[in-house]
């Protein structure tokens, strides 16, 4: 696996070229089976067909009485009723000719019996002989009760060996019933991109920790795992690890051959202390800077075959590297749909800083245009909570007026 050769700074189109080259080999992650019941937003690797017909027999597909369509002439026909067949397991007798038999809904539609009339259109009557019989009275609506009305044919609905799903499906719950209709208990399914999360600096402590002066909370780590399940991959391992090279150094080795892609933030920056720097640098990494803001600093490389995509360590640019660069990749790869990147109005006049691609967090209002909720600081967490949208303001843009034109990228 090759590396791309440094440079000063590269446009933002550059920095994701290289990012999604460098993640070209995790692209075939190949297919593993799972239970129908863990498979709900993994995709379909290959074909499914059915295994059998469905529906499975025939069956009612109303309350009533299942009859002879050459019994019923004229408005209205009584028949005599010569028993009930309820939704259960059972081996109907076939249906005599001037008889009707009670039916349910899904119950089993006796041989002979090719209508079914629903038992708002009948009348029950019976003697004081204790014979019962039902007084079929015409159709609601109008209009004749041909062969097979109310009748679930077998196969009707899809025939065994034709597709029920095709590669490439997203498995929602319609799909998964589909799959449990048939009797289907697992179903292959694309790999998941198995990433692993290392968040870097002596300064981190874990939320819920009592932090002293000088610490912050550790939110890169829970940002990224939910954003990586976000978009279709496996968060296959997660740490943290201090300002020393020898120690991440071990962490990639305990991680090799566990995962197919390590994401890290913070540690790549031109101060002292930046351990990913020091361990990516050595290994012919690429450091260096894209021209957005936030999100500037950026890194790249591999530790033996695996690739490394290094982020800032300030939550805001995180999150929004992790959504320009690798997000694309990871939900190609998982057969997800891409964000949603539209042209929107903005509500108010924004300004920009020259040579840099912007990335205001912003929201959409109720009249369709979109308007900043935060300042560009990477360290705004709560302003890009408050977000819906990223406002995407061009390197040659310093000045935009209320009712210009801009790209808006759904969060």
């Amino acid at each position: 696996m090759t590396t791309p050769a440094p440079t000063s700074r590269k446009t933002v189109e550059q920095h994701a070229s290289d990012v999604a080259a460098l993640l070209d080999e995790v692209t075939d992650t190949g297919v593993e089976r799972v239970p129908i019941d863990e498979a709900a937003a993994r995709v379909t690797a290959v074909a499914v067909p059915s295994p059998v017909d469905l529906p499975l027999f025939r069956n009612s597909q109303m309350d009533g009485f299942a009859v002879r369509a050459a019994d019923l002439t004229g408005d209205e026909t009584r028949l005599r009723v010569v028993g009930e067949i309820a939704a259960r397991p059972i081996d109907p007798a076939p249906l005599e000719p001037g008889t009707s038999v009670r039916i349910m809904t899904g119950a089993v539609v006796p041989p002979g019996a090719d209508v079914v009339v629903p038992v708002e259109e009948s009348e029950v009557e019976t003697d004081q002989d204790g014979v019962e019989t039902v007084l079929l009275g015409p159709a609601r609506g109008g209009g004749e009760r041909a062969v097979g009305l109310f009748v679930r044919e077998r196969g009707s609905d899809v025939r065994a060996g034709e597709e029920l799903l095709p590669a490439g499906v997203r498995l929602a719950s319609r799909h998964l019933a589909v799959l449990a209709a048939a009797g289907i208990t697992t179903v292959e399914v694309r790999r998941r991109v198995r990433v692993a999360i290392v968040t870097t600096g002596a300064e981190l402590v874990e939320p819920g920790e009592t932090p002293t002066l000088g610490q912050t909370f550790d939110s890169n780590g829970t940002a990224l795992t939910a954003a990586v399940v976000a978009a279709g991959a496996e968060v296959a391992a997660r740490a943290r690890v201090v300002d020393d090279a020898d120690v991440l150094l071990a962490l990639l080795d305990d991680l090799h051959g566990e995962v197919d892609l390590i994401l890290t933030s913070g540690g790549i920056s031109m101060g002292e202390h930046e351990v990913v720097r020091d361990v990516l640098g050595p290994l012919g990494g690429w450091i260096g800077s894209v021209a957005m803001q936030p999100g500037g600093p950026q890194a790249l490389g591999a530790y033996r075959g695996v690739p490394i995509i290094a982020f800032p360590g300030n939550p805001v640019s995180t999150q929004l590297s992790f959504e320009v660069f690798v997000a694309p990749v990871l939900r190609r790869v998982a057969g997800l749909p891409q964000a949603s990147r539209v042209p929107a109005e903005l509500a108010v006049a924004v300004r920009s800083v020259p040579g840099k691609r912007q990335f205001l967090r912003g929201r959409r209002r109720g009249d369709g245009r979109v308007e900043p909720v935060a300042g560009p600081g990477s360290h705004l967490v709560a302003g890009l909570a408050a977000s819906d949208v990223l406002i995407v303001i061009p390197e040659d843009t310093l000045e935009l007026d209320a009712g210009d034109a801009v790209e808006a990228w759904t969060l």
